[in-house]
């Protein structure tokens, strides 16, 4: 199976890169190994809210919405995820087509509704889009480069460059960046910071060197990059609780 995933999600890359159709297989496959990294596969881990978190994380990818009056740091995905579902024909709950703000304001409220009509609606446009979720995550990772190149200092742009294409010629290499890029973002955002440091698929591309294979590379780059963020972050978001599962999910990639 794992073999199977490593194929497909090559093909998927080189079909969306050359304008074909991937198969509905294909984009089922990646989706669900997404899936699996996120939230362990299970349905009720696609409407989530993390302790100490002041937003929603929801679908595959655990995509970020945040409520009314709320301003984070870290790049909102899911009304662009929505506004994709509905260009590609999703039948999108009537409540969310005007994408308004996550209508749960705080987790206490969210974990009270968890069980309720809406929030079910929502678990059945999740689980019934995979494929479409899966081609979303492609596409940003595509669109990723050029945004990078023009964040990266004018000394480390070959780099970036070369080690992205590097990994694009492999199955895994190809599963590591829709994974990393959607898991930490593209890293040149300048909110996400904690003391001037990115954490993003840009600073693993900057830090990456090629011993022992691209994609194991790309892993313990990932891996040295998230443990600077939890030394960096501020003490009180308790970040460190989460590295040893971080550092699982970025190892997994040259498996």
């Amino acid at each position: 199976m794992v073999l199977r995933v490593k194929t497909v999600v090559l093909f998927l890359c080189l079909a969306l890169c050359a304008g074909a159709a991937p198969t509905d297989a294909d984009l089922e496959a990646v989706g669900r190994r997404v899936w699996q990294n996120e939230c362990a596969g299970s349905r009720t881990g696609l409407t989530s809210w993390n302790t100490g978190e002041n937003f929603a994380s929801l679908g595959i990818g655990h995509f970020i919405w945040y409520p009314a009056g709320v301003q984070g740091p870290f790049e909102e995905s899911f009304p662009k995820m929505v506004r994709f579902f509905m260009e590609h024909g999703a039948k999108v709950p009537a409540w969310l087509r005007d994408q308004p703000p996550c209508p749960w304001k705080t987790r206490e409220e969210f974990q009270r509704d968890f069980q309720g009509e809406r929030m079910q609606g929502l678990r059945d446009l999740l689980a019934s889009t995979i494929r479409l979720q899966s081609q979303f995550l492609a596409k940003r990772m595509q669109e990723s480069l050029p945004k990078m190149i023009a964040a990266a200092s004018a000394d480390r742009r070959d780099q970036v460059r070369q080690n992205f294409q590097s990994l694009l010629a492999s199955g895994a290499g190809t599963f590591a960046l829709i994974d990393y890029v959607n898991f930490k973002g593209e890293g040149v955002a300048p909110t996400e910071r904690y003391q001037g440091q990115g954490w993003g698929l840009l600073q693993v591309l900057e830090i990456m060197r090629g011993e022992g294979g691209e994609v194991v590379a790309f892993s313990g780059a990932a891996a040295e990059v998230l443990e600077r963020r939890v030394r960096l972050a501020p003490p009180e978001r308790g970040e460190n609780r989460w590295l040893s599962g971080w550092k699982a999910r970025v190892r997994s990639y040259a498996r």
